[in-house]
């Protein structure tokens, strides 16, 4: 089938509808139940370490699910996978809202993670194959708004969810979304070519399976102080020693699981790298600015998430008007457009304190909603449309697989690292803080913060604590800043128009 014939005899506007509806589905659980952890805590009586794994257990069966994306929907075909994926996580998002223990509650999280994980990759290969080429930039613009917006509605929706229901209904919300998701599947989305002789690399899927989920569980190093943990040091080894193996096996097999032509394609290589630090930066701000806006300007859950909503609304609004630049803007302005714009959210952060005012909040929320809205959509569009169709699902795979990577990598290390510089800014700043020092000769200084008295120490302990606290969110926006810029030189490395190369056969239909 043609280009220009793409998505004829289909109902483009009712299967686009689905498949956002799906993709909306999967990226609100990677955050509606952060939210709801203290209350899912007391409700199965488990401990701050074990509730974790709720969250650790949904994005470690997603890592390691998401690369066999490309091989299942050759296998057995985009409308069996699609139809599987969606009715599995809607039936394991329904069994973690029933769940009576915290064994329980992870194993039903895990189960989702595993369903969940081909929605994103089979969504974009979906409307790839759907819409023209002219058309292939608004289609991932639509697609962002699900992906994007998602992890930014989850915190307010879940919040209000939670205090005026309860933590269960963060995972019912998805039961009307996934049956509707499910009909408009069965009933909308045509049959496409199997390749029934498609046979699994088994030893490269184990050995990157192995790999994600070792470097997935490396994420609890916060809690376990790193690398004085010999658990720490044991997840570090597995994880080294499979990949190690992957990369042997993958250039050595004959038909491995992950083919390394895919990266031959220079568009697509860089699109990897770069859609890596996207996901490192905006995953590790929306991990940093809940705990920012609760801890420091005491915020109540739901007004910080009201705070953060209309982020979402700036990606909105870019993404559907980049989606109709796309094939007439040169895509590296785009990019770079958006790369200005959000690095100059993080230089803003930098200068915030517990007075920030809620309209500067939302206002940098907006400008970095914005410029998230310059990256995504050009970088989706670039990085895919110019491999051949047997190619896009499997690459769509490897390149959420990146995104979703880099996402785990920068909330780690900005967590880890604001839980680090906050001991040594404590530290540093309480060096100065004596009985001697003159700034106490203050009346009204010494009154409150009375350093020869349990409450004045305890007052001044806090005070130091928070100072503390800003300084380490300030270093974490400022990497965040730097994260950024080391993309730039990237940019020269894409092709000058992002639909130069797109391949005329899609692979949806007959």
């Amino acid at each position: 089938m043609s280009a220009s014939r793409a998505g004829e005899g289909i109902n483009r506007g009712a299967l686009t509808l689905c498949v956002i509806l799906a993709t909306l589905m999967q990226a609100l659980d990677t955050t509606i139940a952060n939210v709801a952890l203290p209350y899912m805590q007391g409700s199965v009586s488990a401990s701050q370490d074990q509730i974790d794994w709720v969250l650790t257990s949904y994005i470690v069966a997603a890592a390691i699910m998401t690369p066999p994306t490309g091989f299942l929907a050759s296998r057995f075909g985009f409308k069996p996978l699609f139809i599987v994926s969606v009715g599995g996580f809607t039936v394991a998002s329904m069994l973690c809202g029933m769940a009576q223990s915290l064994t329980q509650i992870v194993l039903f999280r895990m189960l989702q993670g595993a369903f969940g994980a081909a929605l994103v990759p089979l969504s974009q290969s979906v409307l790839f194959s759907i819409y023209p080429k002219e058309r292939q930039g608004f289609a991932m613009g639509l697609f962002g708004v699900g992906v994007m917006v998602g992890p930014v509605l989850g915190p307010v929706l879940g919040g209000w969810l939670t205090q005026n229901y309860s933590w269960r209904y963060v995972f019912y919300i998805n039961l009307p979304i996934g049956i509707l998701g499910l009909i408009g599947m069965t009933l909308f989305l045509p049959e496409s070519k199997r390749n029934t002789s498609e046979k699994l690399d088994w030893v490269g899927f184990g050995t990157l399976s192995v790999a994600l989920g070792a470097l997935q569980l490396l994420d609890r190093g916060e809690v376990k102080d790193w690398f004085s943990s010999g658990e720490i040091i044991l997840e570090a080894v597995v994880a080294a020693s499979a990949f190690y193996l992957f990369l042997v096996h993958t250039f050595t097999a004959e038909k491995p699981f992950v083919r390394p032509a895919l990266f031959r394609d220079r568009n697509f290589a860089a699109g990897v790298i770069f859609i890596a630090v996207v996901g490192l930066t905006y995953y590790a701000s929306l991990a940093l600015q809940p705990a920012y806006l609760q801890e420091l300007v005491n915020y109540p859950v739901v007004s910080a998430g009201i705070v953060m909503g209309p982020r979402g609304f700036g990606t909105m609004a870019a993404m559907v008007v980049v989606g109709r630049l796309v094939g007439r803007v040169d895509t590296r302005l785009l990019l770079g457009a958006g790369l200005g714009l959000t690095a100059w959210t993080f230089y803003a952060m930098t200068g915030w304190t517990p007075d920030i005012s809620q309209s500067e909040i939302i206002s940098v929320g907006v400008v970095q909603g914005i410029g998230l809205g310059f990256l995504f959509v050009p970088l989706s569009a670039t990085a895919l449309s110019t491999l051949s169709p047997e190619q896009r699902t499997e690459g769509a795979g490897f390149y959420n697989l990146a995104r979703n990577i880099g996402s785990s990598i920068g909330i780690s290390v900005v967590n880890a690292l604001l839980t680090r510089n906050t001991q040594v800014n404590h530290a540093s700043i309480a060096a100065h803080v004596t009985a001697v020092n003159r700034g106490f000769e203050n009346p009204a200084v010494h009154d409150f913060w009375n350093p020869l008295t349990a409450a004045g120490r305890a007052a001044l302990d806090a005070v130091i604590m928070q100072q503390a606290q800003i300084i380490a969110y300030i270093d974490d926006y400022k990497l965040l800043v730097i994260a950024c810029l080391t993309v730039l030189p990237l940019l020269l490395v894409f092709t000058r128009r992002s639909d130069d190369n797109i391949p005329s056969e899609l692979p949806l239909g007959d």
